[in-house]
Order: C-alpha cells, then structure tokens, then sequence
C-alpha cells in the first residue's frame, strides 16, 4: 500500500504534466531546443547567402563610373542615373557568378587556407540552392538593366556568358583565364560610357585592359607564393604557369598601364588651360602602381580589394590622383 494519499498522487502528476522541466520525458524542452536550432540555421543560412554574394567585392563595380569621371559628365542628373542602374545589374551579374563558381569549384576550395570557409565550400549554403540563386541573380541582373538601354543589356549578356563560361571550362585554358578574367573589368568601365551614351576613348580602353591584366596576374602570382607546392590543387590553371611567366606579365602590363595612361594624358592635357593637371596626374597614377607592385611582389596581393581599401599609402595616392584627374576635367569643362 502507498504511503502517499491518492490525491497526493495526482497532484504529483498533474505538476508534472504542467511543469516542463519536470516532464519525465523532457518533450517540452526537446523541441524549444530543436525550434532553437532551426532558427539558428536560417540565420546561418541568411548570412551565409549574404556572404557568398560578396557584397566586399562590389567595389570593383565602381569602375562603371570611370568613363562618365573621364567625360566630366559625371555630375549631371543625365548621366547618374544610368550608371547607377549599371552599377546594380553589375552587382548582381557579379553575385550570379560567384555563386557558379563557388559552386563549381566547391571540392578544391575546401583545400584551400581562406576559401575553404566560403558559405559553400564550409557546407552552409547546399549546392543545389547556390544554382537557384545563380539563375535569380542573372535575370534579376538583366531585368535592372532593361531599365538603361539595348548597350548596357548587351555588356551585362557579354560578361555573364563569358565568366560562366569561365567558371565552367575556360578557367583551365592558360592565358586565355587571364585574359576573361581580366575582360571583366574592362566591361565594368566600358558599360558606364555605355549606359551614359558616352564615347570611350582607345586610350581609356587600353589602360583599363592593361591594368585589369596586371591585377589579375599579380593575383595568381600571389596565390601560386601563397599555396607553393599545393598551388594546383585549387587553381588548376596554376600547374602549368611558374613564377617567373607571372611574374614577366604582371611587370609587363604595369609597364604598358602607366605608358598608355601617359599617353592618354597628354592627349586630355591640350585642352587643360592654365595648369596641365592630366600630365602632373600621371605622377601619382604611377606610384600607386608601384607601391601596389610591392605587395604583388611579396605575395600578398591574392585579394586585390583587400590590399587597395587596406592600404593608407595606396590610399592617399590614389586620392591625389583623383583630385588631380578631376581638376583636369572640370577646368576643362569650365
């Protein structure tokens, strides 16, 4: 017979019926762990989509407004509207593309020091949803830029095919990876001109494509000191060029960068007035390469935006330039 009274029994019960953390079977507590969790990884996964988006490589879109800087119509409500819209189908085109990449590339990534924790290399964001967003991020891109005109559709069509196609076959191709890759960046600064109706100068081209090359090669020239003997396991191109290769076309292209810019400059230069400030601006343009050779050189310049925005000293000379460039404009406009 119980020592306790029947009613005794039940009030036990109940309590524990009403009591969470007294439920013999912990069912309560359980699933408040469990929504916990769920919760968690759609923040996870928010931050990872965000992430693998790489809102900090964005900054090379700004490229856009280099021809409306060159043509002095950069402050006209004409000419900021359509490169604003420029600058957000490139975002997107851009996003679309790291995402096929990623997602091509997610085995060799995970060999590698730093993008091994990309959100879809480090299993964040599923492969088959990366692919989704690669399809969404393009049409959305195309879909901003039917706001501009037939030009600018046309660059954003261009840049999609080509560093798809990059990402799929061509990445393995030598020389010919370097030159889509570095065909990217000439895009971004011819689309500004484009979406604005401006004429882009032969001279302007020339720099902006020289100076793309010299970034890229100075990249996998960084990656090939960086990962040494491991370089082709994650950039497969890699096993077939050496240092030295690299290291002869990031020299060359500085070279042909600050030649062509010269040039350029002195052909802005005669309509400047009084002070020839595109001629005094080839000064700075020139230290800022050589001060950004210095970290190709040391094998730190893997990451482009992170050495320009990481920079003081490439900073502030990267601002005189502007300046200076500016001024030359602009008295020229006055």
């Amino acid at each position: 017979m119980s020592s306790f009274p029947v009613g005794q029994d039940q009030a036990d019960t109940a309590g524990a019926r009403l009591d969470p953390a007294g439920d013999p079977a912990g069912e309560p507590a359980d699933d408040a762990a469990a929504g916990a969790a769920a919760d968690a990884a759609r923040v996870s996964l928010a931050v990872g989509l965000f992430r693998e988006s790489r809102p900090k490589q964005w900054i090379k879109n700004l490229l856009v407004l280099t021809a409306p800087l060159a043509s002095g119509t950069i402050d006209q409500r004409a000419t900021l509207g359509p490169i604003a819209i420029a600058f957000v189908a490139f975002c997107l085109a851009a996003s679309a593309v790291y995402f096929a990449n990623d997602a091509l590339d997610v085995e060799a990534d995970r060999a590698h020091p730093t993008k091994r924790y990309r959100p879809i290399a480090a299993g964040i964001v599923p492969i088959r949803l990366a692919w989704i967003c690669v399809a969404i991020l393009g049409a959305a891109a195309l879909g901003v830029a039917m706001f501009d005109n037939s030009g600018t559709v046309a660059v954003v069509v261009v840049y999609l095919a080509m560093h798809l196609s990059y990402s799929a076959w061509f990445k393995h191709v030598l020389v010919l990876d370097l030159a889509l890759v570095a065909g990217g960046f000439l895009l971004r600064a011819m689309v500004g001109g484009v979406a604005a109706n401006i004429a882009l100068s032969q001279w302007f081209l020339l720099t902006t494509g020289f100076a793309s090359l010299f970034m890229v090669a100075g990249k996998r020239y960084s990656e090939m000191l960086l990962m040494g003997d491991g370089a082709a396991s994650t950039r497969r191109s890699l096993v077939g060029y050496t240092p030295s290769y690299l290291r002869f076309i990031w020299q060359t292209m500085a070279g042909l960068t600050i030649l062509t810019y010269s040039l350029w400059a002195f052909e802005l230069g005669v309509a400047d007035r009084t002070v020839h400030w595109h001629e005094i601006s080839i000064v700075p343009w020139a230290f800022v390469f050589l001060r950004y050779a210095m970290f190709v050189d040391a094998g730190k310049a893997g990451e482009p935006e992170d050495v320009v925005l990481g920079d003081r000293v490439i900073m502030a000379i990267g601002a005189t330039w502007l300046v200076l460039f500016a001024a030359g404009v602009f008295a020229h406009g006055n």
